[in-house]
């Protein structure tokens, strides 16, 4: 392990798959390679569309699930692109966001007092509020796995929910709170972060809005390799 990775956490798979298909946004049927099944629905726990990682043939790393009657028996963990694997399921991101924030010498935020998950600010219940000394920081979490030409983009589809969390932000700002935003880049071959203009332009104008009002946008690189999670670096 290179002496900037530090390690955030374990997260197991129990086999390797094939991509078949993506009925809809929270299914995918997959061929599980060992035990031999074939035409297995697992459960995508990400919104994007994945489609530079969802591709016929692709290998994929898959969980059984724990939980008793549910529809979909497996669930999906990664995504192999290049010779890297790419973790998809943004069931983890909070705990690897509180990690983050728990972590004075790797968070951006620093040393806090307290963080809070699940806060209504608006219309929306936003991932964190952070309390540091008289400060007030709320916290947005978003994953990205889309990566062009050495850029990591968000988002990978129109996400009007995205948009609405910004302009919550800008709000909070404009209340004198702090504000800010944690992308969780899971690319290891991203040099650089942008927002995506040409995906969602109402996101891309929002995020210019939330950066001219003063919120704080942060882009977490991390690698996902034998099953652990690696924090690598703040992007630029």
């Amino acid at each position: 392990m290179p002496e900037s990775e530090k390690q955030v956490m374990y997260i197991g798979w129990d086999a390797e798959a094939v991509f078949v298909s993506r009925p809809n946004r929270f299914v995918a049927i997959v061929d599980i390679l060992l035990p031999d099944m074939q035409n297995v629905a697992v459960h995508v726990h990400d919104p994007g569309r994945l489609v530079y990682l969802l591709y016929r043939g692709n290998r994929l790393l898959v969980k059984k699930a724990t939980n008793p009657g549910r529809k979909t028996e497996w669930d999906l963990i990664a995504a192999r692109k290049d010779n890297e694997w790419v973790l998809v399921n943004s069931a983890y991101h909070r705990k690897i966001a509180e990690w983050v924030l728990s972590e004075p010498d790797i968070s951006p935020l620093g040393q806090v007092d307290s963080i809070l998950p699940e806060q209504k600010l608006g219309d929306s219940r936003l991932d964190f509020l952070v309390f540091k000394g008289n400060k007030r920081i709320w916290v947005e979490i978003k994953g990205c796995t889309f990566i062009r030409d050495e850029v990591a983009l968000f988002p990978d589809a129109p996400t009007t929910r995205g948009k609405r969390h910004l302009d919550e932000l800008i709000l909070a700002k404009k209340n004198g709170d702090h504000a800010a935003v944690l992308f969780l880049v899971f690319r290891p071959d991203a040099k650089y972060f942008s927002p995506n203009r040409l995906m969602d332009p109402g996101f891309y104008g929002s995020y210019q809005k939330a950066k001219e009002a003063g919120v704080d946008f942060y882009p977490l690189q991390f690698t996902y390799r034998a099953g652990n999670l690696y924090f690598e670096r703040i992007l630029h």
